[in-house]
């Protein structure tokens, strides 16, 4: 089973991925005792690497998908027959 997203359902989902990381490392950082100052950047932190690490997985998925797979199949045979004809 394949599952095919928009663009735009991605970026919604991965931006709620990271809020709801950001939101989860707030709280456990304000129930620890460091300045506020530190648990704003930490936060922020954990929310941009959770948008980027979701961004990442979903550039994986899509150059692992089917068409992908088969537009490289097809790329690389056609360079084996370029290098197979200069060859004699």
């Amino acid at each position: 089973m394949y599952m095919y997203i928009s663009s735009r359902a991605a970026l919604i989902r991965n931006l709620g991925v990271a809020l709801l990381n950001g939101a989860i490392t707030l709280i456990i950082l304000l129930i620890a005792p460091l300045g506020l100052t530190a648990v704003i950047i930490n936060t922020m932190l954990v929310t941009a690497a959770s948008f980027v690490n979701a961004i990442a997985g979903d550039t994986v998925v899509k150059f692992l998908q089917p068409s992908q797979i088969k537009t490289i199949i097809e790329n690389s045979e056609i360079r084996i027959e370029k290098s197979e004809s200069k060859r004699f």
